[in-house]
């Protein structure tokens, strides 16, 4: 009787586990299932995305020929 109280005690622990990182993490399990949903139809086209082209990571850069000599990175030696 000990080893099947132990059983149902592991398997209810192992459920509640996965339901703890389903709820936890939801928002990126889904995307990543929509992800592997769209990669595993083979009448998916992702050209046909209209969200596909993202935006750049600085979009409007300033340079300005005053502060661009002296925000410029230079090397520092350490002794």
């Amino acid at each position: 009787m000990g080893a099947i109280t132990s059983a149902v005690i592991a398997v209810v622990g192992v459920l509640l586990g996965w339901i703890t990182i389903e709820i936890a993490c939801k928002p990126c399990l889904e995307t990543g299932r929509q992800a592997i949903d769209r990669n595993l139809n083979p009448d998916y086209d992702p050209d046909d995305d209209d969200g596909a082209i993202r935006a750049p990571l600085n979009p409007n850069p300033t340079v300005n020929d005053d502060t661009s000599a002296a925000a410029a990175p230079s090397a520092v030696k350490s002794v």
